[in-house]
């Protein structure tokens, strides 16, 4: 049995220590946040954060888990209590389809907790490995500027997209 932290609680997983994250979160705890895209850890869809990490879960073993913490989509906020990153999504309209927003909320999520003032070059950079087909790209780097902006004390107010 392994023992894993996921959104600040502490599960005895039974799943074989080989069994990838994302099928324990999915099956076993009842997390749906993470979605399973290529299976390949290419696309970001299955996106968490282990010790402030982005973490692909669908390739992430279990075993190199053990007595780690990681967090979820579930574990940014609540739909009565979103948290800045969300709120920030939901106001830009960032999402179309959803499908790859959970995965790119964890990794902007990460980027934002390790320095909310990053430029937007940074921003573009970090997001590059989660995939997104719908083309809201815009709207998602608008969200992340806005929920840093939120985490440095600024303004929500506004929106748009900023080049550079």
């Amino acid at each position: 049995m392994t023992s894993l932290t996921v959104n600040g609680t502490r599960h005895d997983i039974r799943s074989e220590p080989d069994t990838p994250l994302l099928y324990v979160l999915r099956d076993e705890l009842g997390l749906h946040g993470a979605k399973y895209g290529c299976g390949l850890g290419q696309c970001g869809a299955c996106t968490v954060i282990v010790g402030g990490e982005p973490v692909l879960s669908c390739v992430t073993p279990l075993l190199v888990l053990e007595n780690k913490s990681v967090t979820t989509i579930e574990g940014l906020g609540t739909i009565e209590a979103p948290g800045p990153l969300q709120e920030a999504f939901i106001a830009e309209q960032a999402a179309q389809c959803g499908y790859c927003i959970p995965g790119m909320m964890m990794r902007a999520q990460a980027l934002l907790q390790r320095d909310p003032n990053v430029s937007d070059e940074a921003i573009r950079a970090y997001m590059e490995p989660n995939l997104c087909r719908c083309g809201t790209h815009m709207r998602i780097l608008s969200a992340i500027r806005r929920a840093a902006d939120r985490m440095r004390g600024g303004s929500t107010q506004t929106s748009g997209t900023r080049t550079g």
